[in-house]
């Protein structure tokens, strides 16, 4: 059979977008085993069962109020500086079909804290079932692919190293990815956010891997380490 030659779809330039930041971050992964036997009884007797991302962005989100290292950024231009977020803002992984191909979007959540775990469940259903057209953050990312690739990267970099308000807005205080409803999980996860959780199959006994990604120009390998052991906590209360 002859080669076939295509254009990149529009999809895949927003994600090599991504991962051409992604590579600035020195980031730091960092896993421990949860066990989660009551929160997965609770939720198998729901009648209108939250998806795990769910419950893992709302418990995520809680864990940030608590540790703010994890609603920080480092913003390099014009000086190099911390800013802390006063909002947080869930910056989700799913799946959509784009013109008969999977391709990976990214939902926004605000204040996630503060939300109900169906109200959070529901947006990230509408967001996987719904048309590109539907949500702003999809019709942003395709207008942007569409650009120029001098100017895509020079607004990428805009917004995640020059304005920590544009950071927030368009692209989240902290992200969440997950392929763990399909039996397999992530091992490595790039991302230009401060903190990302990922989290691999969870067990009949609610065994389940988790992994926290962090930027470590903004914390170290201790509140890593205390963070996955409070979010267990946080899980399971």
């Amino acid at each position: 059979m002859a080669d076939i030659t295509r254009p990149v779809p529009w999809p895949r330039t927003f994600l090599g977008d991504l991962l051409h930041f992604s590579r600035r971050v020195p980031a730091v992964t960092f896993e421990r085993t949860f066990r989660l036997r009551s929160l997965r009884l609770i939720r198998d007797a729901m009648p209108d069962r939250p998806g795990w991302t769910a419950l893992f962005v709302k418990g995520f989100a809680r864990l940030a109020s608590e540790f703010r290292d994890f609603r920080t950024s480092h913003i390099e231009y014009p000086w190099p500086r911390l800013v802390e977020h006063g909002t947080q803002v869930a910056s989700v992984a799913i799946e959509k079909e784009i013109d008969g191909r999977p391709a990976v979007m990214f939902a926004k959540i605000r204040s996630p804290e503060a939300r109900t775990l169906w109200n959070i469940d529901g947006k990230l259903r509408r967001a996987k079932e719904c048309r590109l057209e539907e949500l702003a953050p999809f019709r942003a990312a395709r207008g942007l692919a569409r650009l120029p690739r001098p100017v895509r990267r020079f607004l990428w970099w805009m917004a995640l190293e020059w304005s920590a308000r544009w950071r927030s807005r368009k692209f989240g205080t902290f992200g969440v990815s997950s392929c763990g409803m399909m039996g397999a999980e992530s091992l490595s996860l790039l991302s230009p956010l401060t903190a990302n959780l990922t989290f691999g199959p969870v067990s009949p006994k609610g065994a389940v891997r988790v992994r926290i990604v962090f930027d470590h120009r903004v914390c170290d390998g201790g509140v890593g380490a205390r963070a996955l052991a409070r979010l267990e906590e946080i899980m399971e209360e």
